[in-house]
């Protein structure tokens, strides 16, 4: 296990995790970080509040993201986001596509799982 230190909201913290998961751990620190400050404008003093409502709002996202690939696995249209339209111009997606997106979405989930299970034993 390494030790891996890092930064959210301006504030120093450290976690272990599994040797040669350093690069991912720091990466997916960096990306926490960058959506606290979006969505929260890390006020200060406000840490622990700044950090509930950024895990709330990736939660809500990557349920979102699973129920759009559970939706495409049925083989259903997924409902469409009315904030993120498409340009007109955007080729349509084959279903070899879709499931490669469809993979790819499990796979990032099935890791984000991952991580929670570790940081919940640290």
């Amino acid at each position: 296990m390494r030790r891996v230190d890092f930064t959210l909201n301006g504030r120093n913290h450290s976690l272990t995790c599994e040797d040669g998961q350093e690069q991912r751990l720091l990466e997916l620190a960096a990306y926490v970080d960058a959506r606290m400050q979006e969505l929260t404008g890390g006020a200060a003093g406000h840490e622990v509040q700044n950090l509930i409502a950024t895990c709330i709002v990736l939660a809500d996202e990557l349920m979102e993201a699973r129920a759009e690939a559970k939706s495409l696995r049925a083989g259903h249209a997924p409902a469409p986001i009315v904030h993120q339209q498409q340009p007109a111009s955007t080729p349509a997606t084959s279903p070899a596509d879709e499931a490669k997106v469809v993979a790819a979405v499990d796979t990032l989930a099935k890791r984000i799982e991952d991580i929670a299970a570790r940081l919940e034993r640290a």
